[in-house]
């Protein structure tokens, strides 16, 4: 028999099956949320991995990483102590704020071995320059005042590749 109060997705108002950012709570066949206002097509959105960050005993993410400017960059980095991390980034750059919690998680878990900058490319076009940075997010270690050979990397990483990325570069946890 047919019940009046289901609808099929074709009887769901126009204005509402146009919108493609909807999402059903019904799953796709293959795990994912299926995506509803694809025309009477169900579209299976991405599955998207959750990862748990670090997190400070007062229960908000870790921020220890330093912004560094071309006034305060030979201070504190090229005459640092430590061996540093500088991670070049971009407010408009979608895989540097994807990167982001990673150098709060490296500044943890190495427990201060290694210092974490980060450099802003717009407001640092010298920097940008002299450590020719063409692509974003970048990572550069420097170790007692010099880069390290081999160590830039342009683009956005895991958190399995950073950890081989440290040790490729001398750093153990």
């Amino acid at each position: 028999a047919h019940d009046p109060r289901r609808r099929s997705p074709r009887s769901i108002p126009r204005r509402i099956t146009h919108v493609n950012t909807m999402i059903s709570a019904r799953t796709s066949s293959r795990g994912g949320a299926a995506v509803a206002g694809t025309h009477g097509r169900a579209a299976a959105a991405p599955r998207v991995a959750h990862q748990r960050w670090p997190v400070s005993p007062r229960g908000s993410v870790a921020a220890r990483v330093a912004n560094v400017t071309q006034d305060s960059f030979e201070a504190e980095v090229l005459k640092s102590d430590k061996p540093v991390l500088i991670d070049f980034w971009a407010e408009w750059c979608g895989p540097c704020k994807l990167v982001a919690p990673l150098m709060d998680w490296v500044e943890q878990e190495y427990n201060g071995a290694i210092k974490v900058v980060k450099v802003e490319h717009d407001a640092n076009p010298k920097l940008i320059e002299e450590f020719k940075v063409y692509g974003l997010p970048a990572l550069v270690m420097i170790k007692d005042g010099v880069i390290v050979p081999g160590s830039k990397r342009e683009g956005a990483i895991s958190k399995g590749l950073l950890q081989q990325y440290l040790a490729d570069n001398g750093m153990s946890a």
